[in-house]
């Protein structure tokens, strides 16, 4: 198995960046999800409600703010905002986040026609991955769950099968609608399921695979229009319903020493010890 591709996501629930390799931190992947929109009580705000997010292009700066590059929209630049912080929940925990300004604020109100603000984790130490799925030093920036999702390119391509094989016009589907860190080439279709509770190698660092992924609404949004089906949630209820979740993709947590990962190193799985 090697590494296929490797995505951030700078804003969460906005477009992704492609990179060929990137430096695993505690909390996950340089640059990932450090920053998010909340509503006025500031609940995040993702794809699930607003799938317009998926028109808004993030590019990371070298400073750690963000530039933002929507259509109709004029470019803006978010440094790593100063200001005192603010309350924000996500995935059921609530924690202090920093307001990105007004200017931000007003940007983001306009691609989404409703008040909303946006928030940068000034310290990524600080929310805590469920105790159920991780160790007392895993931590998470603004993911909903873990720091880590991987996908296996084989298990699309046989989602894509079943799909054709039931005349399904929604198909075939890009993995995109997965919104995956990293995608792994090379094992067979499904192969992800033998690794809950074990150890993925991937390079030189190693990753605890906590759980599936559940998957929700926003695997059924056009990553590059907004526009929504029903797939792959229909295929996934009739084959990959697991425990009353539809199943696609394991989620990790990275274990120290951290290091960088790149595009073509080799994943193994290692017993969990």
């Amino acid at each position: 198995m090697r590494v296929a591709s490797i995505h951030i996501y700078p804003v969460k629930s906005c477009h992704r960046v492609d990179t060929d390799r990137v430096v695993v931190q505690p909390w996950g992947l340089a640059g990932d999800r450090r920053f998010m929109v909340v509503d006025t009580d500031g609940a995040r705000v993702t794809q699930r409600e607003a799938p317009a997010l998926t028109g808004v292009v993030p590019s990371p700066l070298p400073d750690g703010g963000v530039k933002l590059s929507a259509r109709d929209l004029p470019d803006l630049e978010v440094p790593p905002p100063v200001a005192p912080p603010v309350p924000v929940s996500v995935g059921g925990s609530t924690f202090p986040a920093t307001p990105a300004g007004d200017e931000a604020d007003a940007w983001f109100t306009k691609v989404l026609g409703r008040p909303v603000r946006l928030v940068w984790l000034d310290d990524p130490t600080r929310r805590r991955v469920n105790p159920a799925y991780g160790r007392p030093f895993d931590v998470v920036t603004f993911a909903d769950a873990h720091p880590l999702l991987v996908t296996n390119a084989a298990s699309l391509d046989m989602l894509n099968r079943w799909l054709r094989e039931a005349g399904s016009p929604e198909g075939p589907l890009p993995m995109d609608r997965f919104r995956p860190s990293v995608v792994v080439s090379g094992a067979p279709p499904w192969a992800e399921d033998g690794w809950l509770g074990r150890r993925l190698r991937v390079g030189a660092v190693t990753f605890r695979v906590a759980k599936p992924c559940g998957r929700c609404v926003v695997t059924t949004t056009d990553q590059e229009t907004g526009r929504r089906g029903t797939e792959p949630l229909r295929t996934l209820a009739r084959h990959r319903s697991i425990d009353g979740r539809l199943v696609f993709g394991v989620l990790l947590n990275p274990d120290p020493p951290y290091g960088e990962i790149a595009v073509g190193d080799p994943v193994t799985v290692v017993p969990a010890g």
